[in-house]
């Protein structure tokens, strides 16, 4: 399932060349000097994205490594317009940000289904002799060629779309978290790194209202600077609403993992600081002492504290609760 998660495609776009205008002259039985009737030529063909919310990952784009649309067709005699060239949809997940590989320009973002991005125009095409006639000029012996078309190498990169995002260090039971608050089945294990890619779970709350929650692969320190998994989370980050920081009980010290966490977070991109944050200590089953009470107090009175177990589900409830009040 991992190696399935492509989150990041390079890929090689030509649009179509516009077809060229006709250079033509009408020719019939009985009439005489019929004069310039060159049709234009048919545009060239787009290069265009589409947003498919069935779509969770780049891995269909990973192979195609250079996409051509088609050219316009030529104008014809008797004013007749070219074909258009036919234009290239590639569909990709919600979430997905288009980049020019050279400027780093952001071309276009896709957030909805079925919303469509024209990334590279196909090239217009030529105007036909019949256009340049004139009171000077009867019989022009010209047209316009098609414009060419663009192309650029450019970076798809998938940016997870999600209310929630758990941030945490590797075996905080992110994970097992997911799995008792919705229908996912991420794979867990006690070892570190276990979710190597996000893994999104639908959590059903009263009156079939619903929230997404995202368990991004687990931080470790050094992460901004591309250490473990680095910067490869971390732009799923970027899209979630609130941030839920999930440590374990058993943390020696819970104000200085949290604080690390928010370090890591800062050092990549100041702006995930603005986002709305909870604190969920989980694993209470295991350890609920009075160490952890006392380190509890001394963390920012602002931020909303929630302990539970995802093994007894204690606490899970007011979870649920807490984090859906945040997203309203």
């Amino acid at each position: 399932m991992a190696s399935n998660f492509i989150d990041y495609v390079k890929i090689h776009c030509k649009s179509g060349k516009g077809g060229a205008g006709s250079t033509h002259f009408r020719r019939e039985k009985f009439v005489d000097k019929g004069g310039p009737d060159g049709g234009d030529g048919g545009r060239g063909g787009h290069i265009i994205l589409r947003g498919n919310s069935q779509l969770w990952t780049l891995l269909h784009l990973r192979y195609q490594k250079h996409i051509k649309a088609e050219n316009g067709v030529p104008g014809g005699g008797s004013r007749s317009t070219g074909a258009q060239g036919k234009d290239v949809i590639l569909e990709v997940p919600l979430g997905t940000v288009i980049r020019d590989e050279e400027t780093g320009e952001i071309l276009a973002e896709i957030t909805k289904n079925n919303e469509e991005k024209i990334i590279l125009e196909g090239g217009r095409g030529g105007l036909g002799n019949s256009h340049f006639k004139n009171s000077v000029q009867q019989t022009p012996r010209y047209s316009q060629p098609g414009e060419p078309g663009n192309e650029s190498w450019l970076i798809l990169e998938l940016k997870v779309l999600a209310d929630v995002g758990l941030v945490g260090f590797p075996n905080a039971g992110k994970s097992t978290l997911l799995s008792v608050m919705s229908a996912a089945k991420p794979e867990i294990a006690s070892y570190p790194f276990t979710t190597l890619t996000p893994n999104l779970g639908v959590v059903q709350y009263h009156d079939y209202k619903s929230f997404i929650i995202a368990d991004i692969p687990g931080i470790i320190e050094g992460a901004s600077e591309g250490k473990g998994l680095g910067l490869r989370f971390l732009r799923h980050i970027e899209r979630n609403s609130i941030l839920l920081f999930v440590v374990s009980a058993e943390s020696e010290n819970v104000l200085e993992e949290y604080e690390t966490l928010l370090n890591e977070l800062k050092q990549y991109n100041p702006e995930l600081l603005d986002k709305k944050r909870v604190l969920g200590i989980s694993k209470i089953d295991i350890l609920q002492d009075e160490d952890l009470e006392k380190s509890l107090k001394k963390l920012p009175a602002d931020l909303p504290i929630v302990r539970f177990s995802s093994l007894t589900l204690n606490g899970i409830p007011e979870l649920k609760d807490l984090l859906w009040q945040q997203l309203e």
